[in-house]
């Protein structure tokens, strides 16, 4: 049985830089933190960009076999 780190998606999306040069307009930032750094820092992004102006949201997230948490935030690059 393949591991999830080993799915060819996985790797693409752990490229240094992969994640923040997507050409659809959204700025995007990969985290891998312990679960309890993670709820924080996910709470200090929606706060300093709040959804109504930047439409931020956390676009993915998964536990992973150690117990941190990998999760990816997006969001409007700024607010018109």
């Amino acid at each position: 049985m393949r591991s999830d780190r080993n799915r060819p998606f996985d790797a693409v999306r752990r490229a240094p830089g992969a994640r923040e040069q997507a050409s659809d307009g959204w700025k995007r930032e990969t985290f891998v933190l312990p679960r309890e750094a993670a709820r924080i820092k996910a709470r200090e992004i929606l706060d300093r960009f709040p959804k109504a102006a930047y439409l931020t949201e956390v676009e993915f997230w998964r536990e992973l076999e150690d117990g941190r948490i990998e999760f990816t935030m997006r969001r409007l690059p700024s607010s018109d």
